[in-house]
């Protein structure tokens, strides 16, 4: 099992984060059959074969991801595609 953590700052707020991070939950949901929830500030998701955490705070947002066996293979370019979605996204 593969475990990606992924940090960002923002100068976003708190609500406008958690409307982005909600914005991207909807769309997983829509292409990859994911399932989310909020528990507080943290969006919880989960698929067949990985489940996370999406953690919202005033000026951070933090991805965790753990990658059942299949999906681990593909833990390297899945990081990258993290990282590049909460690099445009949290640009305001």
């Amino acid at each position: 099992m593969a475990r990606i953590t992924v940090e960002r700052p923002h100068n976003l707020g708190l609500e406008a984060a958690r409307a982005k991070a909600e914005q991207l939950a909807e769309r997983l949901a829509s292409e990859y059959d994911v399932r989310y929830r909020w528990a507080g500030n943290t969006l919880e998701f989960k698929r067949s074969g990985a489940d996370g955490s999406i953690e919202v705070a005033a000026d951070q947002v933090r991805v965790r991801l753990n990658l059942g066996l299949l999906l681990s293979a593909l833990g390297g370019s899945i990081k990258a595609e993290i990282e590049r979605t909460l690099d445009q996204s949290l640009k305001g």
